[in-house]
């Protein structure tokens, strides 16, 4: 059921039930972090493994020390520039947090969510809020009500309605280790800002089979139709046919292409979506989940992608992209 009605959604989280929540970055399948039986259910509704662990969402980074034992001091500074907003922090988790959020890791990743209907559900609660996206595990991500009633409409009782994610790609989550900020999966605050306000180089750490944080699994994002990240050299568009370098030969009306800016020549234009013709990579990320669930609706047998420039909410993008490829280079 799609409704704005937070007390219904109180009710429903206080009983350790699960529900959809808005957040900027995209929507989650939230329950009550300090409980084993919810979080149990948000895996079971999504299929998701317990390898992958969980962001825990609260109201402020203050209020994250009564799950966490150590907050840097550092983080209290990119929390009165970035939160709440798309920037997650891993720190050291005390034992009220069930080992299942974490996937046995001794650090939980913590987010305050810049959306007025969450925030005022999260000031609520005498608990936070476990949330990973509201989607079945491995799918594109949802950015509307409408994205995740379709796909668990019939799994969890509410989906709580906050209109269109703002950013619309998930937040940057950072690890602090003597000072040094690290990041752990690219997202909604780009490294240039990080950068910017802490005044350090900032370097990555993108895993892989073995996540240390949420989001960082290889294959992941990806619709229903296989999606091809390629480069410009691969692709040989003639007539009636495309082929594609090291993949294989299509018929020209069964491709469709996911563009940053430019239209692929001779390619039908009803299978192909830009995200931002204008070159704005903020409307691009906004865009980018949707118009993968568009394409995923078409009479077409691949998605091919070229990707965004790799700077700023560009390497969000591109990440996302990389991991819902099927072909990898």
């Amino acid at each position: 059921m799609i409704t704005q009605n937070i007390e219904f959604a109180l009710e429903l989280l206080q009983k350790n039930e699960i529900v959809a929540i808005p957040t900027e970055t995209v929507y989650g399948l939230a329950g009550n972090a300090y409980s084993e039986i919810a979080i149990q259910k948000i895996f079971e509704a999504k299929k998701r493994p317990t390898y992958d662990p969980l962001i825990v969402h609260t109201y402020s980074l203050e209020n994250a020390k009564d799950f966490v034992t150590y907050i840097p001091d550092i983080f209290y500074e990119l929390a009165k520039i970035f939160s709440p907003g798309a920037l997650t922090f891993l720190l050291p988790k005390k034992k009220i947090i069930p080992d299942i959020v974490t996937s046995n890791l001794k650090t939980v990743a913590v987010r305050i969510p810049n959306h007025a209907l969450t925030l005022s559900l999260l000031q609520k609660l005498d608990f936070p809020l476990a949330a990973p996206s509201a989607n079945p595990f491995g799918y594109i991500s949802p950015t509307t009500a409408q994205h995740v009633e379709n796909q668990l409409g019939d799994k969890i009782p509410l989906i709580l309605d906050g209109g269109a994610a703002e950013i619309g790609v998930e937040s940057t989550i950072i690890g602090e280790k003597n000072g040094q900020i690290t990041i752990f999966r690219y997202g909604g605050i780009s490294k240039e800002d990080l950068e910017a306000w802490t005044g350090q180089t900032i370097h990555a750490q993108i895993s892989n089979s073995n996540p240390t944080a949420p989001g960082q699994l290889e294959s992941h994002y990806a619709p229903k139709k296989k999606l091809y990240l390629l480069k410009k050299n691969q692709i040989n568009i003639q007539e009636k046919e495309i082929e594609i370098k090291n993949i294989g030969v299509f018929p020209i009306d069964k491709v469709g292409f996911l563009g940053f800016n430019e239209w692929l020549v001779n390619l039908p234009i009803k299978n192909q979506i830009l995200l931002a013709e204008n070159g704005d990579l903020k409307l691009a990320a906004q865009k980018l989940f949707a118009a993968m669930r568009e394409l995923d609706t078409k009479d077409i047998e691949i998605i091919i992608t070229l990707g965004v420039p790799s700077q700023h909410l560009g390497m969000a993008i591109n990440d996302r992209l990389q991991r819902a490829s099927f072909y990898k280079d």
